[in-house]
C-alpha cells in the first residue's frame, strides 16, 4: 500500500485514492504480455495504479479538448500535486514527497496514458524542484519547495537558447554581478510552460567560455525586464504554452544562485539524467495507450468478413508493438534504478533509454495509425495525437544523436 510518509497531502491524498478507486471503472490493460505491473514490487504496482486511475479520471477524458483548444489544465496540475506528485523525488523536509526515480518514472508512465504533454510539463517541474531540493541554500529550499509541492507556483527550466540547442555549453545569456545583485541579459528558445509558470530555473553565464563559466539562477514570473514571446504553433505537446523567454537588464539577489557559481552546467546535466527517463517514461505510457487503441480496433473492424485480428499481417504488426513497448519499458527502469543506486552507468543507462524509449514508441504510435487506416488519420481517432505528442521526445532532453554520443562516449572511455 502506499505509505502515508510518500504523499505531500495524506489525508487528501488518502481521500483522493478512496474517490477514484469508487467512481473511475479502470480502462483495460493488455495482457501480461504487455502489462506495465508485472515485474514491480507490490508498493509500485500501488504507485502506478495510483497515478494510472488519475489519469483515467482527469487526464483521458480532457486530452483531446487540451490539444484542440491549446489550454494548458493548471488545475489539473495541482490536483496530480494532492496526491503529491508536484515534488515527486524532493525530500520531505521541505515538502516534497521523498519517492524514489523508479518510483517517478511509474508515476509518469501511468499518467502518461491518459495524456502525454500534461505529464510531460509535470516531469520538467519536478525536475527544477529537484534542482533546488538537491543544490539550493535552506533558504531557497525553505521559500520555494513547499509551493512547487503543491504547485502554487509552477516552474519551468531553461537551458536551450536560439543558438544553442544541443551544444548546451555555448550559451549566451549573461549574468553579471552589481553589488548584491545579478543583472541577466539574453534570451531563451522552446521553454514549456513560459508565460504561465511562476518561477524559472535559468542557465547563465557567469564567467568565460564553455561549461565552468556557466551558473543556475532562479527568476520569478513578475521580475521587471523579463518578456514572453508569442506561444508557438507546435505539431504536438499543443496543451502547454512554448515561448521565447526575454532577458533584459533582469535584475535577482544573488542569493537566487542555486549552488554554487559555475557549477551550474554540471547541475544541468544531473538534472537532464532523470529528464532523460521521465520523458522516455512518458514515451512508455503514450505507446501503450496506442497499442490498447489499436487492440480494440482491430477486434471489431472487419474486412472481407473477417475481424482484422485475425489476419496473420496484423497479429504480427501487434507482436511488433508489444516487442518494442516491453524492450523500452526494461531499458527506461533499468536507467531509473540506476539513478536511484547512483550507478557510474547511470548517465549512458539514461542516454541509451531514452534515445531507444523515445524511438521505438513512436514507431509503435505510427503503426497504430496504420493499424487503424483511414480512421488512424482522423482527429476523432486518440492514435494521431499519442504519435504527434511523442515525437518531440526524440529531440527535447537531449536528441537521440547526442544521446548515442554520450554511450560512445563512455563506451570507448572504458
Amino acid at each position: 500500500m502506499i505509505r502515508p510518509s510518500m504523499l505531500l497531502r495524506p489525508l487528501t491524498a488518502t481521500r483522493a485514492i478512496l474517490n477514484l478507486r469508487q467512481a473511475v471503472p479502470k480502462r483495460t490493460l493488455l495482457s501480461s504480455v504487455v502489462n506495465p505491473k508485472d515485474g514491480l514490487l507490490e508498493e509500485e504496482a500501488e504507485i502506478f495504479e495510483l497515478a494510472k486511475r488519475f489519469a483515467d479520471a482527469e487526464l483521458a477524458p480532457n486530452m483531446r479538448h487540451w490539444d484542440e483548444n491549446h489550454e494548458f489544465p493548471v488545475a489539473t496540475l495541482k490536483k496530480a500535486a494532492e496526491l503529491g506528485f508536484g515534488a515527486i523525488y524532493c525530500s520531505e523536509e521541505f515538502g516534497g514527497t521523498g519517492m524514489k526515480r523508479i518510483d517517478a518514472s511509474l508515476i509518469f508512465e501511468a499518467m502518461s496514458t491518459g495524456c502525454v504533454p500534461t505529464t510531460a510539463f509535470l516531469s520538467i517541474h519536478n525536475m527544477v524542484a529537484w534542482m533546488i531540493d538537491s543544490f539550493g541554500s535552506s533558504e531557497l529550499k525553505e521559500k520555494y519547495i513547499p509551493q512547487l509541492a503543491n504547485m502554487d507556483l509552477i516552474a519551468s527550466y531553461c537551458l536551450t537558447e536560439p543558438g544553442a540547442g544541443s551544444d548546451a555549453a555555448s550559451l549566451e545569456t549573461t549574468a553579471r554581478r552589481e553589488g548584491d545583485e545579478l543583472v541577466i541579459n539574453g534570451s531563451k528558445a522552446f521553454i514549456s510552460g513560459a508565460g504561465t509558470s511562476d518561477l524559472y530555473l535559468v542557465m547563465v553565464r557567469t564567467g568565460g567560455p564553455g561549461p565552468k563559466g556557466i551558473t543556475s539562477v532562479l527568476v520569478e514570473k513578475d521580475t521587471p525586464g523579463l518578456s514572453f514571446g508569442k506561444n508557438e504553433e507546435k505539431i504536438g505537446w499543443k496543451c502547454q504554452p512554448t515561448r521565447v523567454i526575454t532577458f533584459e537588464d533582469v535584475r535577482i539577489p544573488v542569493s537566487n544562485i542555486v549552488g554554487e557559481e559555475g557549477k551550474g552546467f554540471t547541475y544541468a546535466m544531473k538534472g537532464l539524467n532523470g529528464g532523460r527517463v521521465n520523458i522516455a517514461s512518458c514515451s512508455l505510457g503514450g505507446a501503450q495507450s496506442a497499442l490498447q487503441a489499436s487492440v480494440d480496433h482491430v477486434s471489431v473492424r472487419k474486412q472481407f468478413g473477417s475481424p482484422l485480428s485475425s489476419f496473420q499481417s496484423t497479429q504480427f504488426k501487434l507482436s511488433e508493438m508489444a516487442m518494442k513497448l516491453t524492450a523500452s519499458r526494461l531499458m527506461v527502469r533499468n536507467a531509473a534504478r540506476a539513478v536511484d543506486a547512483q550507478s557510474p552507468s547511470a548517465a549512458a543507462a539514461c542516454a541509451m533509454a531514452k534515445a531507444f524509449a523515445t524511438e521505438e514508441c513512436f514507431k509503435v504510435t505510427d503503426e497504430a495509425i496504420q493499424i487503424h487506416g483511414g480512421y488512424g488519420y482522423l482527429n476523432d481517432y486518440p492514435v494521431g495525437q499519442y504519435m504527434r505528442d511523442l515525437r518531440v521526445h526524440r529531440i527535447l532532453e537531449g536528441t537521440s544523436e547526442v544521446m548515442r554520443m554520450i554511450v560512445a562516449k563512455e563506451i570507448l572511455k572504458e
